[in-house]
């Protein structure tokens, strides 16, 4: 039934023909030997002496040795023990021949030397025909099993290939991906689940892995679980904790894999980190919101400027009407100047949601003024002083939208670092080479707020990187730099403390060839 199996499994099988060794000093006792066996199938091989027996038994794989005790030279005992001491033949079945009665002594001796049995003189065909046919087909499936072992030891080499082969293809995907079993506890753990949660393999192997990575699942538990068992699969978004602390958003794939007897056997988990795609989904619709928060305004600004117009112009011929007494005409006039300064908001709005098509001229100083000026309430109510110093007034071919919402994100992030006061400085001079055509533009936006920490001034211009907790989304700097790199410029920070005192100071640098009018170098100063 064995070699049956072999033979329908494609293997390769030994020869089924066994090697007899005859063994005697006489001749005519190895030609009754051979008589004796010659119906066995079995290959017979003789041999005259121990010498020559140990000859053939190095050529040639040797099932059963038949050998006389009493030989010239190496007996029959002295030729066990040599067979004995080979690692080849430690297996091999020898069987004694004796022409004289052996005592309990000397069959101990023989055994302890390694014979498997004895046989006496005279011989009974049937008998030594039996043995030896036993300890043949012995051998023979002995040596059957041992191809077959390594016939199945070369598979599971070639299949344990194949699955490491698989393991490092594993290791290659960018994904994080586990096997885990029903309770949890993992047994696979791939690179791109090191890379993404920061634990090595070897450490969490072994452990019940959602504990580790305390997974918060949209639905209970026992849903997910009820879900893989009736159609084998899962998708949804988990949010987990890496091993510095971070919380990540992941879209999770589940498989769950059965054996043959269809008993749930190990889960296959694939991970993909989707955090930073939602924090743009959320920052483009808080954009979006915005966007259209401006278009409102700009809309309602556009309907109520025409009234204020209206207002303005009948409070100027208010104000000097005979009827009215002084205290009444200076309620006038400052009635007027307050709708003066309405006026003046409403076209500001509207100039700050009213962009061209085309690039135009725009002159540094005036967006820097507009911005000022729409923050004024913002800069009374905290205390915070304005010193402006303007060492030439350039314009620059671009965009007044773009440029109002880089300068309007830095002069709004200086205002909200001094919640307690402080002094705000902005100032615009040429930079660079003398050569007319390299001098560009440098504006500095300067605060004695907070500061910024050493560890945090490298991520200032990275996406949804904020200081401000939950109350900013961490692009404002980053759209300000992309805003300036678009017109070849530069943008950097920088802040120092010193004892009890901070400053922090963003340059905005642009080159000259976008530059196209620059007045005469005339130093100039004002405080606010």
């Amino acid at each position: 039934m064995m070699m049956d199996s072999l033979r329908n499994n494609g293997l390769k099988t030994v020869n089924d023909r066994a090697n007899i060794l005859l063994v005697d000093d006489q001749p005519a006792k190895l030609l009754s030997y051979e008589a004796v066996l010659g119906d066995l199938d079995v290959n017979l091989i003789k041999a005259s002496s121990g010498t020559a027996a140990l000859e053939h038994l190095l050529k040639n794989d040797i099932a059963v040795v038949l050998a006389d005790v009493s030989m010239p030279g190496i007996d029959g005992f002295q030729l066990a023990d040599m067979i004995r001491e080979h690692p080849r033949f430690q297996k091999t079945a020898i069987l004694f021949i004796s022409a004289v009665h052996l005592s309990d002594i000397d069959r101990i001796k023989g055994y302890q030397r390694g014979a498997v049995d004895y046989l006496s003189v005279p011989i009974v065909p049937e008998v030594l025909r039996a043995k030896v046919g036993v300890f043949a087909e012995l051998h023979r499936n002995r040596r059957q099993l041992e191809a077959l072992n390594r016939e199945l030891e070369k598979r599971v080499e070639e299949r344990t290939g194949e699955l490491r082969e698989r393991a490092e293809l594993l290791d290659l995907a960018s994904e994080a991906i586990m096997v885990r079993d029903v309770n949890g506890v993992l047994r696979f753990w791939n690179s791109g689940a090191e890379a993404l949660y920061g634990w090595k393999r070897e450490e969490v192997i072994g452990q019940d892995i959602h504990s580790v990575l305390q997974t918060r699942f949209p639905t209970p538990v026992s849903q997910i679980e009820s879900a893989l068992l009736k159609n084998g699969r899962w998708y949804g978004n988990l949010v987990q904790s890496t091993r510095d602390g971070r919380d990540v958003t992941v879209a999770c794939q589940k498989a769950l894999k059965s054996d043959k007897a269809g008993t749930p056997g190990v889960i296959l988990e694939i991970s993909r980190d989707i955090t930073e795609r939602l924090r743009t989904e959320e920052a483009l619709r808080n954009t979006e919101k915005l966007a259209a928060m401006g278009r409102v305004a700009g809309i309602i600004a556009h309907e109520i400027n025409n009234p204020l117009e209206a207002i303005l112009n009948i409070f100027h011929l208010l104000r000097g009407h005979m009827s009215l007494n002084e205290e009444a005409s200076e309620y006038a006039r400052m009635a007027e100047q307050e709708l003066l300064r309405v006026v003046h908001i409403v076209k500001h709005t509207l100039s700050f949601y009213r962009e061209s098509s085309r690039p135009v001229v725009v002159s540094i100083t005036e967006v820097l003024d507009s911005i000022l000026e729409l923050q004024a309430k913002n800069l009374q109510l905290q205390g915070i002083s304005v010193e402006k110093q303007i060492l030439t007034d350039a314009t620059i071919q671009g965009f007044p939208g773009e440029l109002r919402q880089v300068f309007m994100n830095l002069i709004v992030n200086a205002i909200q670092a001094m919640p307690h006061g402080g002094k705000l400085r902005i100032s615009v001079r040429r930079h660079g080479a003398q050569a007319s055509y390299a001098r560009g533009i440098s504006i500095s936006v300067c605060d004695t707020g907070s500061g910024i920490k050493a560890e945090h001034a490298k991520q200032l211009f990275e996406p949804f990187f904020s200081t401000k907790s939950t109350k900013g989304t961490g692009l404002g700097l980053w759209i300000s730099k992309g805003i300036v790199q678009k017109y070849d410029g530069t943008i950097e920070c920088r802040s120092v403390s010193f004892r009890e005192t901070r400053a922090t100071s963003f340059r905005v640098v642009f080159p000259g060839h976008i530059s196209i009018r620059q007045m005469q170098e005339n130093p100039g100063y004002s405080v606010q």
